[in-house]
């Protein structure tokens, strides 16, 4: 007799949900992902593939596609109010922004539907409301009216989950870091190159453009706020704060200006980590930056969403029982979430300095950073494997039957 497939829901279709999709349909569970928003959310910055992603996307096929969407970008180059480059770092040297696998996060998304689409049932415009479990199943509420079990059911919808709240409550904490920072895609003009520029003004201010891949840049606004004006953010005064940022800032600060004035599609939020004393509770988990989003600045969040989901559906697969399976999940992973998430000291105070003076003293550092004799001796302590498990330790990436 065949055993029956164990029924799982997804909620959230960004990276860490189609990743997770992906494997448990690999290991024979049926999978549903649900979507609040009514199509998938193709927009967003550059993000890296690296370290043990890298890895995963190489098993999953998806590696000459990801490769293939790369974005130009061919290193950052650190600037002053007068376009000059003060430092250079191509994205094959030590302690560059841009990495191998630089790709936009749309197309990553895109990428990771069109591999599961036919395999995993995508439910969009629609999210879950309500959840409750037994010891026989996870009884489901979406927006729409429908009701239906499952066997588990899994958060991937984000830093801000709703699914979260629902599972866990008020349990997990957001750690805003004391920056904010803001997104959007504007057009391209003569400035724009290849390479990421990346622009420090005082008063706590940097701006970064990016190129991608579609003809357009990439652009982001990022500012230190206190805790306690952070706080008073809602979204009618967002884009005032933006352009009271932008004011005086230098550079190509009025035409960021211009271009926050007519755009309707910003996204603005405060850069944080998501602290969760557990990742599991019943029938109940989590994964990616629902769990343990590390925070942009670290680089590692794309990279965090695809060793979770691989690791997770892994170790369910390996398990008869899905308690097991969780704790497991968190028992290989939390310890490189940890490392991770460990910033160093003054970070990211240190990059947004408040006065000339130290905007001077960081360009200056940066360009002893990306001089010759600082960068080959970074190369010989530099991984020269692109899938190094370099934060796993003692536990590499485990292997799983497929």
């Amino acid at each position: 007799m065949e055993t029956k497939k164990q029924k799982v829901l997804i909620a959230g279709a960004s990276i860490a949900g189609p990743t997770l999709a992906y494997w448990l349909h690999k290991y024979g569970f049926e999978v549903s992902v649900v979507e609040r928003s009514p199509s998938l959310r193709l927009g967003g910055q550059n993000i890296d593939v690296n370290g043990p992603a890298r890895k995963v996307a190489r098993l999953m096929g998806i590696l000459d596609q990801i490769k293939a969407a790369n974005t130009g970008e061919i290193g950052t180059q650190w600037v002053d109010k007068d376009n000059q480059v003060t430092a250079s770092f191509p994205k094959e040297g030590a302690n560059s922004l841009t990495q191998e696998l630089e790709i936009v996060r749309g197309d990553l998304v895109n990428i990771l539907y069109e591999l599961t689409k036919e395999n995993v049932t995508y439910r969009f415009d629609d999210q879950i409301t309500q959840l409750a479990q037994d010891d026989h199943q996870a009884t489901v509420t979406f927006a729409s009216g429908h009701t239906e079990t499952y066997d588990l059911v899994i958060a991937a919808d984000g830093i801000r989950s709703r699914t979260r709240t629902l599972m866990f409550g008020d349990e997990s904490v957001f750690n805003y870091l004391g920056l904010c920072t803001a997104y959007l895609t504007i057009a391209k003009t003569e400035t724009d190159t290849n390479w990421a520029r990346w622009y420090t003004a005082d008063d706590s201010r940097v701006l970064l453009l990016r190129p991608d891949n579609e003809g357009t840049t990439r652009a982001s606004i990022n500012f230190l706020l206190p805790q306690e004006e952070y706080e008073k953010l809602d979204k009618n005064t967002k884009k005032a704060i933006l352009l009271s940022r932008l004011a005086g800032a230098g550079w190509e600060a009025p035409r960021l200006a211009q271009e926050v004035e007519k755009s309707d599609d910003i996204y603005f939020d405060g850069v944080g980590q998501i602290k969760a004393p557990r990742w599991s509770t019943g029938r109940f988990a989590m994964v990616g930056d629902a769990a343990y989003c590390p925070a942009p600045i670290t680089g590692k969040g794309t990279t965090l969403a695809f060793v979770g989901a691989y690791v997770l559906a892994g170790e369910l697969a390996t398990h008869e029982r899905f308690e097991d399976g969780f704790a497991s999940y968190e028992r290989i992973l939390r310890p490189y979430v940890e490392s991770v998430q460990k910033l160093p000291p003054g970070i990211p105070r240190i990059a947004y300095p408040k006065t000339a003076l130290g905007v001077s003293i960081v360009n200056t550092v940066v360009g002893i950073l990306a001089s010759e004799p600082v960068q080959k001796i970074a190369s010989v302590f530099g991984s020269s494997d692109p899938e190094e498990e370099e934060l796993l330790k003692d536990t590499p990436l485990p292997e799983y039957a497929r």
